[in-house]
């Protein structure tokens, strides 16, 4: 495997789901309902590559976006997304700024990169954070206005990393609620409105973990697919990636057997 991925972007969103009741019918005198009620996903993803960088599940603050971000920011190596999105909530704005507080600032990014031992000053639009806001206008549970707003960073910067960008030409958070609604196909327990929802709060985060997380690496999704030469795959015409493939930090689509058996490092047995 290599590492760190190639991430260029994120984009971030929170996706409710509960556990045992809905948060009306929580008592909040009561310590066994501090383990119930509303359980969000706050998820970091990669647009590009279609890869969850990170997820904290939980109440929905800025705590858990703080401890979701220092997650992503040591994936990263402290390597600065060059564009990153999320919807209006306040606390992301703030997070950010402490996360990379000299990228918000609007200072270069001096780092020693992982594979060379030499520090590179970074120019163009990866100099500094770029971070901007989408609101959603809805009417009769349709989108009727899009609402973009620049935080950090100018127009002109933001224009210039969606201009590098692969995936998005216009500031958007289509692709994290887009696997939104994968994971809740993948993870009955998140489907709305069903009686499949989680009666444990720790056995609700550990499917939601194993769900984001095989993902990555035995889901080949369709649109990563890469065309192939047919000498090279006969019979085939594209090569099926996941999105650990197309970050680079693997060559091949895991079998959910080589997943589960891989050690996590850290851990013995």
């Amino acid at each position: 495997m290599l590492f760190p991925p190639q991430t260029r972007e994120l984009q971030l969103d929170e996706k409710w789901a509960f556990v045992l009741k809905k948060q009306d019918h929580c008592d909040l005198e009561n310590p066994d309902d501090h383990a119930a009620g509303d359980c969000w996903d706050h998820v970091a993803f990669d647009p590009e590559h279609r890869l969850v960088l990170g997820v904290v599940f939980g109440k929905r603050s800025g705590t858990k976006i703080l401890t979701l971000l220092k997650q992503v920011n040591e994936q990263l190596e402290g390597r600065v997304p060059r564009l990153v999105t999320s919807d209006e909530f306040s606390a992301y704005a703030t997070v950010l700024k402490l996360v990379w507080p000299e990228a918000a600032a609007g200072k270069p990014d001096l780092r020693c990169t992982h594979r060379e031992r030499t520090c590179l000053e970074r120019p163009g639009p990866d100099a500094g954070l770029n971070y901007a806001t989408v609101c959603k206008e809805r009417k009769d549970g349709r989108v009727v206005s899009v609402t973009t707003t620049v935080v950090c960073g100018t127009a002109q910067s933001v224009a210039e990393a969606l201009e590098a960008s692969k995936a998005s030409k216009t500031i958007n958070t289509s692709f994290v609620e887009r696997h939104n609604g994968t994971d809740r196909h993948h993870n009955a327990r998140k489907a709305r409105r069903t009686y499949r929802f989680s009666k444990d709060w720790e056995i609700h985060e550990a499917v939601g973990y194993f769900t984001m997380y095989s993902y990555n690496f035995c889901w080949a999704v369709r649109t990563l697919a890469e065309p192939v030469e047919a000498r090279k795959c006969p019979g085939h015409k594209h090569r099926p990636r996941t999105p650990s493939m197309a970050a680079g930090l693997t060559d091949h689509v895991w079998p959910l057997k080589e997943w589960l058996e891989r050690p996590v490092a850290g851990i013995s047995n």
